[in-house]
């Protein structure tokens, strides 16, 4: 049975639509993974003679174990906001002749060897090769490495039960972002020691192999647990289940003086208040307009005026950027419906190009305050503002025409990647870095107001373009409209 999964894994990557598409990204991918790699290797190599030039009077060994309880935290932290659950198409398999048990245990499994899982190995492996040529003991410090192994393993079913407790709050994250915070400021004020905790667990691990056997009994608790909440949820039904809530309808009659784009903006807004993904997007338009209180109070980013741009497209440009690099992603659910319609593709996006540009307006007066640190601040966010209407809005429409990925809006918005590809990590480059870098150009050869008039020119110069803009952006969406339908179909 692991083999037939094995093969289904297989055909479905690479059959689905965006598989040769997403050559270069993979390559990429593979690239990084290779380069992590070589950098643990060598790092668990260098490790020892490091720490015995360092701390002389101390051993490695001790050492390394005392960083255990900080790798916890932040491994754990990292898996939560970047690993998930690996999945397959459950759903016809449960039709089939194939215990529900099968299915499950090969999920679980092959979350297990997953390269987060192995890529402590890297390091640890070379490190007990270099603590056995000093003279430590080979049994103790092969029992090590099963010992960080199995922690590591733990750390990750740890992850799958938090992230599923926490799935259906928007905050989501916010529960392990306290609980660590708790744990280390109890640990750096020195109230309760677990740094040395961790430590002894280790080297009594070292001392008596046979007290692996408590880690071993935990990473089987955790696997049940587990395996006990994925078996809740492994039903043909348990997507239809639903909770009866009432609905507020707003007849949003301002919006009624678009005209034709009216519909698709009523459209937009309504998915983005009655959505979870959308919706709890919405809460980082907090983060973003709050970004410049990180920099402006701080004297040493006065004296870098060239990068008032960059946070200024950002604060201006928060909701831009997280709505319009899902376009038309975000109606991928029914895109299929969507087409088959008496609709004009031009209106469509148009809608979507007059939302962003509402948003900019509006958070640039919400971020008139930032006045206080200075006129500079505030002219470098209404150039900024000018800019990411007049350029910004029509680069993520057209890097939309390129978006292949389905996007589920039950899901929450807060470091989830479903749905993102090359396209989005592409187009963050023109979108936040190509305003800054023309600006300090500017700025170096001529003076901080001829930069930011350079921005607002080129800003008004999309503005003054835009039909002939949108005519050839429309073009690209004309000539991927199926190739986004059927990738949009897929269920992968």
């Amino acid at each position: 049975m692991i083999r037939h999964f094995l093969a289904l894994e297989w055909k479905q990557y690479f059959r689905s639509s965006y598989w040769q598409k997403s050559i270069g990204l993979n390559l990429l991918l593979v690239f990084f993974a290779l380069y992590f790699i070589v950098v643990f290797l060598m790092g668990g190599l260098a490790l020892y003679p490091i720490l015995k030039e360092l701390y002389p009077d101390n051993d490695p060994f001790l050492l390394v174990n005392d960083f255990f309880f900080y790798w916890i935290i932040i491994d754990l932290l990292v898996r939560f906001f970047f690993q998930k659950l690996p999945v397959m198409s459950i759903k016809p398999l449960l039709t089939l002749p194939i215990k529900r048990s099968s299915i499950l245990h090969f999920v679980l499994a092959k979350s297990a060897v997953s390269f987060l899982n192995l890529l402590p190995l890297f390091a640890a492996v070379p490190f007990a090769a270099v603590l056995v040529f000093e003279g430590y003991e080979t049994v103790g410090v092969v029992a090590w490495v099963f010992l960080v192994l199995l922690v590591t393993l733990c750390i990750n079913f740890l992850n799958f039960i938090i992230e599923s407790l926490t799935a259906e709050s928007e905050l989501s994250f916010l529960p392990l972002i306290l609980l660590t915070s708790a744990l280390f400021a109890l640990e750096y004020f020195g109230i309760v020691n677990f740094s040395q905790m961790v430590s002894a667990g280790f080297m009594s691990v070292v001392a008596n192999p046979i007290n692996v056997l408590v880690i071993v009994g935990l990473l089987i608790g955790l696997y049940s647990i587990n395996y006990k909440i994925l078996r809740g949820k492994l039903f043909l039904d348990s997507s239809l289940k639903s909770k009866v809530e009432e609905v507020k309808v707003a007849d949003m009659a301002w919006t009624r003086r678009f005209g034709k784009m009216a519909p698709f903006m009523q459209l937009d807004l309504k998915l983005i208040w009655r959505n979870k993904r959308p919706r709890s997007s919405v809460f980082i338009l907090v983060i973003g307009l709050l970004y410049g209180l990180f920099f402006y109070p701080q004297p040493m980013y006065s004296e870098l005026p060239w990068i008032f741009p960059f946070i200024g497209i950002f604060v201006t440009g928060i909701f831009l950027i997280n709505f319009g690099q899902f376009i038309p992603a975000w109606d991928s659910g029914y895109y299929k419906l969507l087409m088959s319609q008496n609709i004009t593709y031009e209106d469509y996006l148009k809608s979507k190009f007059v939302l962003m540009a509402l948003s900019v307006v509006a958070l640039f007066v919400l971020s008139i305050p930032y006045v206080y640190f200075g006129w500079k601040i505030l002219l470098a966010h209404f150039g900024a503002a000018v800019y990411n209407i007049g350029v910004n809005t029509h680069i993520m429409l057209f890097g939309g025409s390129f978006n292949r990925k389905k996007i589920d809006l039950n899901q929450r918005a807060a470091f989830n990647y479903q749905g993102t590809g090359a396209v989005q990590w592409i187009i963050g480059f023109p979108l936040m870095f190509l305003p800054m870098v023309i600006f300090a150009i500017a700025y170096y050869t001529i003076n901080f107001e001829a930069g930011i008039a350079i921005l607002v020119i080129l800003g008004l110069l999309g503005m003054v373009f835009h039909q002939k803009l949108m005519k050839f952006i429309t073009s690209k969406y004309q000539d991927s409209k199926y190739k986004m339908i059927s990738a949009f179909s897929e269920d992968n």
